[in-house]
This record gives structure tokens, C-alpha cells and sequence, in this order.
């Protein structure tokens, strides 16, 4: 079997889109989309890439079933060897023991099938964790059997290890008793078989003499019910054995062993099994892998909440500095009192309506006869500006961990960042005083040179030297903060005096228009240097997204690589023509017309789901 390359190839594309974690974000139905994510991405390593990768390689049949249906005794008995270790204690089958050939002995030692699974080979018992690997030279060549835990088991890795071992199979052997043959945990996982058309083989084992034959047509009814019609189903009934972990006589499980070993024998039987259980595998994608990509898109909708979350919270932040910015509050305290050391005393305010020239004699005065308080009043400017940005930033970041804390993807993304880290959160960052010093340090630069470069014509020039370019920039530094809104009182008629100076002066020297075009400028620059700072605040919370979210094709990708492998889906090579039966073996007969064969009458896209009570029916 050939020419499967293309196919192959779009089954390890597929298999690369799952890593890393498509899935990192807590959202509404994330532990469902996980354990499918877990079962897609384990089928794909453990069973379609390397069966596609040696599709005539021996075929794996997995006993699997409920607890006390005596598969390990099964196993053994077939086999003709104590290979297992029976049990009445729950759970016996620790580590899956998969027996095999001395001629496939090669296959399964090395890691082919179930590559994350350690070998133990030889006497010992394996650990959880691990695949045992022995050898019986009774066993015919191409069939290997591996016994599995529980699906029912109480402890979770056994049933996680049970389902990911038949999910790696090319052949279920699925075990139940005359006892338990109805409950539904058997059947969920018989409908999986019927729904990816696995080839299967029903045991119902330990059947009372008066219950042989009346169980199991009752089993084939139920089969029949739930769409698995045509399966092959084997009775093995109970009998009394000398001790606990004796095998069962030879005659119990002749019609068992006889069938395998007709399979093993026969290539072309082999071959269809393998087609079977491929195809049905292959077909599923179209199903699971666009349902994974739905659930991408919900985690990318989660990241866009926490993202927009947090970009309101730091807007907010923003427009908090803005009303700061407008409001007249920075004109309190320290400011006023180093601008009253910097333009004088109320007289000045008295006599502005009568003369701007008189202010600008006394200002010149003021700065050469003795050494001008102008740094102290750009000092308060620069302290009072710092101020209002730690307030907007430490404001921001608490409304954003409380939105954080209230979503549940946000949630787990603080829980496991740890306490700590998301109370730092819930604060400015420690650097931020720094930053925010360099940041308005160089506004007032910025402003500086929007000073020079307005006076740079001759008459311009002139008035700004007269007042000095430090005093001028000063006063434009004032007019940004120009509207009183903020303030009561006699605060009011301070501030409000401070900044009808400050423009009143700066338009003597530039005109009106002039001024207004250069605070205007000023404002922006002072803005959109804080939206910045802000932003980089911002990125202490998107960060924790940033590490975990996949990229942003994923769900685009995952629906391509899905259509690949439609499309390449024709590579997998059709039945043959002529081939004989292979041996009968239970009562019931082949699968979709194919005498002999283990399987399900039909599946796949024509299947029809079942509800949870149907399994449970009489």
C-alpha cells in the first residue's frame, strides 16, 4: 500500500497546528474542547501518522472493557501464557502489557505505535506510565494483542490510558459480562466505535450456563439497536477455575483464538481491518477538527474581552489624565506658590487689563536683577504632571484587574501568575516614576523648541528674548492647563489669574492665533506622551495573554489542514477483489457484507447519534 504521501503529509500538518496549546484560556466548555483536543492529538501521534507511516505493519488488537470483565484472563488464555497478572483487586492492570511475536517483537519495542509511552521489556512488571512489551512464540506473526485498563476504573490516568490505547487500535477487542453488558459507560464507548466505523469484536464474557445463548441474542439486540448490527460477538461463559489467576480451558476461547489467528494469517484480512478502522478515523476529522477550531475561536473571543478590558481600563485611565490636564488641579498648591515667585504678587493681576507691557518691564526686571525662580516653578510643573500620570496609571491598572478578576479566562490567567505578581498588577509598574520623569522632561523640551522655533522671525525673536526663552516656554507649559473647572473658591481666582496671564503674555509676544495653534501642540505632545506610558502599562496584563494565546490563524489553519486531508482522503487504497473468508468465529457474522471481519455495520457520517439512555435499553 502506497502513494499515501500527500495524505500523510496533511495529517502531520494538521498534527504540527495543534502545538502549542490551542486551548490555554478558562472558557465556557474548555474541559470538553480539551480532552477532545487530547484524544485528536493522541490518535494522530499514537495511530494515524504511524500506521499511515507503515500501513503494513502488524496489526494492534486492544482488549479492552469494563472492570471484572476478565480481560487480563482473557488475554493469557489466548495466548496460551501467563502474560498478565489477574486479580479480584481493583485496579489490576497498572501498566498495559501488549503481547506480540518474536517476528513483529522489533515493531512494537520501538516507538511506532504509542511513541510517548516508555517500553519495559523482558521480566518485569512495568510501571504506570509505561508499555510492556512481551513475546509469546505461540502468537502468529501480524497480530499483536495488548491488554488495557479499565475504562471504568476509579482511578482517572487508568481510564485516560484506556481510551487513548483503543483510540490507537486497529482492532477493538471490547469486553463486557452477562452482568454489565447494559451500563452505559461500555456503551459510550461502543457508539465512539460505531460513530469512526472501528473495527470491533464484542466479548461477553463470564455468561451463567442458564444464560448462554439468551444474553448474548439479547447483547446482538442492543448492538443491532445502536446501530452496530453485523458485529462480531464472542460468549465466553463462567466457569469455576482452580485458582485465582488460572487461565480459562482452551475450548472457552478456541472460537476467539481461531479468528485472530485467521486474521493474522490472511494479508488481505489484515489490510482490511486497517482500511476499516483508517478510514473511519480519517473521516472523523471532518467533524472533530473544525469543532476544535470552533472552540480556538472561543478562546480568541476570551483574549479579545481580556484585551478590550483591558484597554478600556487604561483609556479610562487616559481620559482621567485629560480632565487633570483641563481641569485646573495642577495650578494648586506648589505651582501657585513658585508662579507667584515667578511673575509677582496681585498687583500684576490688578494692572493687566491697563497695560501688558508694564507686566513684561517688570518681568524683565524680575529676571535680571536677581536670579529667576523660573526652574522652580518648571520643577512644580514637572512634579504636579508626574503626579497626575501615576494617579491616571495606578487608577487604570486597578479598574483592569478588577475586570480581570471578574471573567473567568482573566481569572485563571492572575491565579496562576500568583498572588503576588497579580497584587503588583493591581498597581503602577515600579518603573513608571522613572519613565514618566523622562517623559515629561521631554514635553518640556518639546515645548521649548516649539518656542524657539515660533520666534525665529527677527521681531519675534526680540520679545521672546526679552522675556527669556525658558520664561516664555513657561508660560505656554501654563496655558495647556488653562481651564479652571477643578477648583472653588479663591483657588479660582488664582488659577484663573494665572492662566489669563500666561496667555495674555504669550500673545503679546506671538499673537492670539499663534498661542492657541502652539498650546494646542503642547497638549497633544504632553498626551500622546502619556498614551504611551499608559500603553506600556497596558502590556503588564496583555503580556499573560501574549504568553499563552496560539497565533492567530489557528483556527483558519486547523479548518485547512482538515479539507487536506479530505482531499488527499482517496490515497487510502480500496478493498480488493476475491479474497477469501477468513475462519468463522462467534455467532453473529462480518461487517458492511465482509464475511469473517470485525467491525460495525455502519458509521461514520452516515451514523446516527445516540442519547444516554439507549445504551441502557432492557
Amino acid at each position: 500500500m502506497n502513494g499515501n504521501g500527500g495524505l500523510l503529509e496533511a495529517l502531520r500538518e494538521l498534527r504540527g497546528r495543534l502545538d502549542p496549546d490551542p486551548l490555554p484560556l478558562e472558557t465556557g466548555g474548555v474541559e470538553a474542547d480539551r480532552r477532545a483536543l487530547r484524544e485528536l492529538a493522541g490518535q494522530l501521534d499514537d495511530y494515524l501518522i504511524p500506521r499511515l507511516s507503515a500501513i503494513d505493519a502488524p496489526l494492534l488488537a486492544v482488549v479492552g472493557g469494563s472492570t471484572g470483565a476478565g480481560k487480563s484472563t482473557l488475554v493469557n488464555s489466548i495466548v496460551g501464557a501467563d502474560v498478565t497478572t489477574p486479580g479480584v483487586l481493583r485496579p489490576t492492570t497498572l501498566a498495559p502489557t501488549l503481547v506480540t511475536s518474536p517476528a513483529d517483537e522489533a515493531w512494537f519495542t520501538e516507538q511506532h505505535v504509542l511513541p510517548g509511552l516508555p517500553r519495559v521489556t523482558g521480566g518485569g512488571s512495568g510501571e504506570p506510565g509505561t508499555l510492556r512489551v512481551v513475546t509469546v512464540a505461540g502468537l502468529p506473526p501480524g497480530l499483536a494483542l495488548l491488554d488495557a485498563p479499565d475504562i471504568d476504573s476509579v482511578v482517572a490516568a487508568n481510564r485516560e490510558l484506556a481510551a487513548q490505547l483503543l483510540a490507537a487500535a486497529d482492532l477493538w477487542l471490547f469486553t463486557t459480562t452477562a452482568s454489565r453488558y447494559a451500563d452505559e459507560v461500555p456503551w459510550g464507548f461502543l457508539r465512539s466505535a460505531r460513530e469512526r466505523s472501528t473495527a470491533l469484536a464484542v466479548i461477553l464474557s463470564r455468561v451463567p450456563p442458564e444464560a448462554v445463548g439468551v444474553v448474548e441474542r439479547d447483547l446482538g439486540r442492543l448492538l443491532e439497536a445502536n446501530g452496530l448490527g453485523g458485529t462480531r460477538l464472542f460468549e465466553v461463559p463462567e466457569l469455576v477455575l482452580p485458582e485465582e489467576n488460572a487461565r480459562l480451558p482452551r475450548p472457552a476461547v478456541q472460537p476467539i483464538a481461531d479468528w485472530l489467528t485467521g486474521i493474522a494469517a490472511d494479508a488481505q484480512a489484515r489490510a482490511d481491518v486497517v482500511r476499516q478502522t483508517l478510514s473511519g478515523a480519517l473521516d472523523s476529522l471532518a467533524v472533530r477538527v473544525p469543532a476544535l477550531a470552533d472552540a480556538v475561536d472561543r478562546q480568541r473571543a476570551a483574549a479579545e474581552d481580556l484585551r478590550s478590558m483591558t484597554g478600556a481600563a487604561y483609556s479610562g485611565g487616559l481620559a482621567a489624565f485629560d480632565q487633570g490636564m483641563l481641569d485646573g488641579s495642577l495650578l494648586r498648591g506648589e505651582v501657585l506658590a513658585r508662579w507667584q515667585d515667578f511673575v509677582g504678587t496681585g498687583d500684576l493681576m490688578r494692572s493687566l487689563e491697563s497695560r501688558v507691557g508694564r507686566f513684561r518691564d517688570r518681568l524683565v526686571a524680575m529676571f535680571t536683577g536677581r536670579p529667576a525662580p523660573d526652574s522652580e516653578l518648571r520643577v512644580a510643573l514637572e512634579s504636579g504632571v508626574e503626579a497626575l500620570i501615576r494617579a491616571a496609571a495606578d487608577d487604570a491598572a486597578e479598574r483592569a484587574l478588577e475586570s480581570w478578576s471578574s471573567h473567568p479566562s482573566g481569572r485563571a490567567l492572575l491565579e496562576e501568575a500568583g498572588v503576588a505578581a497579580a497584587g503588583r498588577l493591581g498597581r503602577a509598574a515600579t518603573d513608571l516614576p522613572a519613565r514618566s520623569e523622562a517623559a515629561v522632561r521631554g514635553w518640556q523640551e518639546y515645548v521649548l523648541g516649539l518656542v524657539r522655533e515660533e520666534g525665529a522671525d527677527r521681531r519675534t525673536a526680540a520679545r521672546v528674548t526679552s522675556y527669556g526663552l525658558n520664561g516664555a516656554g513657561l508660560l505656554l507649559m501654563l496655558a495647556v492647563f488653562a481651564s479652571t473647572g477643578g477648583l472653588t473658591g479663591i483657588e479660582v481666582g488664582i488659577a484663573g489669574g494665572t492662566s489669563v496671564l500666561s496667555q495674555k503674555l504669550l500673545e503679546a509676544v506671538f499673537g492670539d492665533q499663534a498661542v492657541r495653534t502652539l498650546t494646542v501642540k503642547a497638549r497633544a505632545d504632553l498626551r500622546a506622551r502619556v498614551a504611551s506610558l499608559l500603553g506600556a502599562e497596558a502590556t503588564r496584563f496583555t503580556d499573560l495573554l501574549d504568553a499563552v494565546q496560539p497565533p492567530g490563524d489557528t483556527a483558519g489553519a486547523l479548518r485547512a489542514a482538515a479539507r487536506a486531508v479530505r482531499e488527499h482522503r482517496r490515497e487510502i487504497p480500496a478493498a480488493a477483489e476475491g479474497r477469501g473468508a477468513l475462519p468463522p468465529g462467534g455467532s453473529t457474522g462480518g461487517v458492511n457484507g465482509m464475511d469473517g471481519l470485525g467491525g460495525v455495520s455502519r458509521g461514520g457520517a452516515d451514523a446516527v447519534p445516540l442519547n444516554g439512555t439507549e445504551g441502557r435499553e432492557a
